[in-house]
């Protein structure tokens, strides 16, 4: 049974990541489009499907990998997750810098761009803070703290811009990663509980 569990949990999270990107691989909207459109289009697909493995990972919810090992590979994922999401606007800067421009300061009309930056930005607040942690500049508590917050502002930022923009993923694709993926990091968030570690000891 262990087995058979763990066989069944790996299927489904290779069949979460894998139904959006064969889905956007079929999209009428990349006929026609340029090569850099489409690698910028499949980044931020990809992008997404790194940000369901985020949570898995960290919670150690992913059979044989273990916690210590899995959180390693967190960061590994992390690192990759900057690299799509750099792929991903490097890809539309060249497509479209003034749309590119427009989003970045926050003067696009359109809402999707707002959350997109806004996660965008906090992906990066995040590198920034793993690396001062790493230089021990950063408390272990602020540290938790600090990287549960912007792992809220980056899934749900991802996910509205998700779910507001017309692209190349399907509705039903879309819909149905982005509640995996918000499920999973409120699963690890509260098995965590990293704000316990605001409380002051006793004595």
């Amino acid at each position: 049974m262990p087995r058979l569990r763990s066989i069944l949990i790996w299927a489904a999270l290779a069949l979460a990541i894998a139904l959006p990107l064969l889905v956007a691989a079929t999209s009428p909207l990349l006929q026609w489009r340029e090569p850099v459109y489409i690698v910028a289009a499949f980044a931020g697909v990809v992008g997404m499907a790194l940000i369901l493995l985020q949570p898995l990972l960290a919670g150690g919810y992913l059979p044989g990998l273990g916690m210590q090992r899995g959180r390693r590979l967190h960061r590994w994922i992390g690192a990759a997750l900057v690299l799509s999401v750099i792929i991903h606007v490097g890809g539309l800067w060249i497509t479209s810098p003034p749309d590119v421009i427009d989003a970045l300061l926050f003067g696009s009309a359109t809402p999707f761009s707002l959350w997109g930056v806004i996660a965008m930005w906090a992906i990066f607040a995040t590198v920034i803070l793993a690396i001062l942690r790493s230089r021990r500049a950063v408390r272990p508590r602020l540290w938790r703290l600090g990287h549960s917050v912007l792992a809220l502002i980056i899934v749900f930022g991802t996910v509205l811009h998700a779910l507001l923009i017309q692209g190349t993923m399907g509705e039903v694709s879309k819909i149905a990663l982005a509640a995996l993926v918000i499920a999973a990091t409120i699963k690890a968030l509260a098995d965590l509980r990293a704000w316990v570690l605001l409380r002051r000891p006793k004595g």
